[in-house]
């Protein structure tokens, strides 16, 4: 008898806009379709992860929770490192859920996708500390600090692979469903503005700010720069970094699957969600579920073809 052939799903990177994948990994599940091979790329990589580690519903409470002010909350400035955020908050909480998990001990077969500093070389991990391989895989250059596995400097694996299609098929996936997050936001306007992830009336100011009047203002100052505008009608910080990094990501993802397309694509359409709107997530997963169910029909057709 011919073995089942394998199915293989592609999660792609988009910042705030991976929520979508909570919805689809979901809407996948309820259909019955349970990819054998999950790789991930940035975000991608996070949902993946737990996706694969069980952990889903874990991601989804901590996604719907989030506000402004606590995504706010997450970001631990690091003036002096590397990168403007540490993450240490992040990785905690993913140590809680996941911490002693092993990425070759998964059920299924799960690869995050990184890249390395100065040689630019494209590193799949599929073994050792998951978290550690997340976290590799979303450390977005300049925003997050690089993270140092096996002598490497890794970050953001975006930055080479962002819907990493290429490595479901180099693992054996006979059928690839890829899930990109940016199909329809390039050149659509997905700038960042100053109420964002800033704290609006109605929202409690930062406990850093109140407890010390200088550093809070210093804080404030970050804050602006950093999610608002710059001097006059300069865009801000985030703008810049994040806008340069979505048209590289964009022109690379076009290139990459025009010479190895998935077998199928679930897009949702997103282009009415910024970089950074984490605090959105049940819209967002709203959108992976409906995007996934318009695609069912066609997916499920191949996927008995060679099961």
């Amino acid at each position: 008898m011919m073995a089942r052939g394998k199915i293989g799903l592609a999660l792609g990177g988009g910042v705030a806009r991976g929520w979508a994948h909570i919805g689809v990994l979901h809407a996948l599940e309820k259909a019955g379709i349970r990819p054998d091979i999950v790789v991930g790329t940035s975000i991608g990589a996070v949902a993946g992860g737990c996706y694969v580690g069980g952990k889903l519903d874990a991601l989804e409470s901590f996604a719907r929770s989030l506000t402004r002010r606590k995504v706010f909350g997450f970001l631990d400035f690091n003036l002096s490192g590397s990168g403007l955020i540490s993450g240490d908050r992040l990785q905690d909480l993913l140590n809680l859920h996941l911490g002693q998990t092993q990425v070759e001990n998964l059920e299924r077969k799960f690869v995050a996708v990184a890249t390395e500093i100065g040689s630019g070389h494209e590193v799949w991990l599929s073994r050792g500390s998951l978290v550690g391989a997340m976290r590799a895989s979303y450390a977005l250059p300049g925003i997050f600090k690089p993270v140092k596995l096996d002598g490497r400097w890794l970050f953001d694996g975006a930055i080479v692979n962002p819907i990493p299609v290429s490595v479901c098929r180099a693992m054996g996936a006979s059928v690839v469903i890829a899930v990109n997050l940016q199909h329809d936001v390039f050149g659509k306007g997905s700038v960042l503005t100053d109420n964002l992830i800033g704290l609006d009336d109605s929202d409690e100011e930062p406990a850093a700010a109140k407890s010390d009047p200088k550093g809070g203002g210093a804080l404030r100052l970050l804050h602006r720069q950093f999610f608002g505008q710059g001097a006059g009608d300069a865009p801000g910080i985030s703008t810049v970094m994040m806008e340069a990094f979505n048209i590289t990501q964009d022109r690379i993802a076009r290139s990459r699957l025009a010479g190895d397309p998935p077998d199928f694509t679930i897009a949702p359409r997103l282009s009415n969600f910024s970089s950074f709107d984490f605090h959105r997530a049940d819209e967002l997963i709203a959108l992976g579920v409906s995007a996934t169910e318009r695609a069912l029909e066609d997916i499920r057709e191949t996927v008995g073809a060679v099961a």
